[in-house]
């Protein structure tokens, strides 16, 4: 975990006031220690990826909360497909899995409907 001066200091064009309003806004959710803010990697990948949004692509601030709603429901699904594959992994005889798979892979290709 890192503090607020650690992260502006290895963020180079990151704005102090731009942080503290993003974290107002709960687009990053560090912890508060100590009468600070302190931020886990998740919280410095999120940080990155708005500073990022906002400068390299010139994504306004209103349309800021749509685009990170969505990324976190594609990680959200990426999260829950990574679940499920795990589970059928540990729990599904081979056989289905050597089908299941086969079938994925014509459906990627354009074989199934």
């Amino acid at each position: 975990m890192i503090s607020i001066e650690i992260l502006i200091a290895q963020n180079s064009g990151l704005d102090r006031q731009d942080l503290e309003r993003w974290i107002l806004n709960d687009w990053v959710k560090p912890e508060r220690q100590s009468g600070g803010f302190v931020f886990q990697e998740i919280d410095v990948a999120r940080v990155k990826l708005i500073r990022e949004l906002r400068q390299d692509l010139d994504i306004d601030e209103e349309a800021l909360p749509v685009i990170l709603s969505l990324v976190d429901q594609l990680y959200e699904l990426r999260r829950r497909f990574q679940a499920l594959g795990d589970a059928i992994a540990e729990t599904a005889p081979d056989e289905f899995q050597r089908k299941l798979g086969a079938h994925l892979v014509m459906r990627a290709r354009g074989g199934l409907h």
